[in-house]
């Protein structure tokens, strides 16, 4: 997989890369030039290691038009090398994530997703996999609004 292109590396990592996660990615690629910037996203746990995307999320993104072509995936202590951002989902990513940072470089890699519209406010992206319909609309604005922002920050050579 190659990381390195002329742009940005992007990772989104939560419990287990089946709902957020992917969801911000196809969000993110749809946002920005994928031949010039890498986006992907990874799990914490193994229990639905290549696997695609929920049910919930492949609708969703289907209705918005939004690019899911993911299998999940771990998140590894490697994947600081190949990022230049790490994004989490919520508190709980925050700590395992930067548990596994080797270095103050690693750890400022990482950020809670929502500090991109809320900084400092440490919110959480809440998990959709057990909720239903209602909430993974709440948590797809949520997604869009933050990569929108993300994106906004890339397309201006900010990385």
């Amino acid at each position: 997989m190659d990381t390195k292109k002329k742009g940005c590396a992007v990772l989104f990592v939560c419990l287990g890369n089946i709902c957020r996660s992917p969801m911000a990615e196809g969000l993110l690629k749809k946002k920005i030039d994928t031949d010039i910037h890498f986006v992907d996203s990874a799990g914490l746990d193994h229990y639905h290691l290549g696997e695609p995307p929920c049910k919930l999320t492949r609708d969703i993104c289907a209705e918005h038009n939004c690019p899911l072509d993911h299998r999940a995936r771990l998140f590894t202590p490697r994947d600081f090398d190949r990022f230049d951002r790490i994004y989490v989902m919520d508190a709980d990513n925050l700590r395992q994530v930067l548990r596994m940072a080797r270095s103050e470089a690693d750890r400022q890699k990482v950020a809670l997703v929502l500090d991109e519209l809320y900084p400092g406010e440490h919110l959480d992206v809440p998990d959709p996999y057990m909720s239903g319909r209602s909430l993974i609309h709440v948590v797809y604005d949520m997604l869009d609004r933050a990569t929108d922002r993300i994106a906004g920050k890339i397309n201006k050579g900010e990385c």
